[in-house]
């Protein structure tokens, strides 16, 4: 059974950081499944959100030696039950007259947004969970995907509480 874990992080926005912590992943065979980085409202800092897989022991082993790097100011672990965790994603679709309407109908049940209609394709964009974001992609399947784009997951914690 496969654990997976969302790990947090604050850090200095400079040169290097990605591939620091990218490495201290690798090192440890600590495979990430997602990483999603941006600048915070403040310039000096971004914001990590990275996914990966292991269990608990794994976990506090990978926020502790995450904090050790001089490039991160403040990490933490967050949970489901206590963090909100999205996925942006874009996707193309093959288009078909018989089935536009059923397709659009399907991309606005899950949240999704049509961000550009051809004759021969449908792009679509979501924002929302991942796991509902994978359940649309079983959908498409059936329509034909042409193109698929996973943003990662971004992540906060829930309430007054902050990294």
């Amino acid at each position: 059974m496969e654990n997976k874990f969302t790990l947090g992080a604050l850090v200095l926005n400079h040169p290097g950081v990605l591939t620091r912590v990218a490495g201290l992943f690798a090192k440890r065979s600590c495979n990430i499944y997602s990483l999603a980085v941006g600048e915070t409202e403040d310039p000096e800092f971004s914001r990590m959100t990275i996914i990966a897989e292991g269990d608990e022991d794994t976990k506090d082993q990978m926020l502790k030696q995450l904090l050790k790097l001089h490039d991160v100011s403040k990490a933490a672990s967050l949970e489901k039950e206590t963090s909100d965790l999205r996925e942006h994603m874009l996707i193309k679709i093959a288009a078909n007259k018989g089935s536009n309407t059923r397709l659009i109908h399907i991309i606005n049940e899950y949240g999704g947004k049509v961000v550009d209609f051809s004759q021969t394709t449908i792009t679509a964009e979501f924002a929302g969970y991942q796991e509902n974001n994978s359940e649309f992609i079983q959908h498409a399947k059936k329509h034909g995907i042409i193109e698929l784009c996973r943003a990662g997951v971004i992540a906060l914690a829930k309430g007054e509480e902050k990294i």
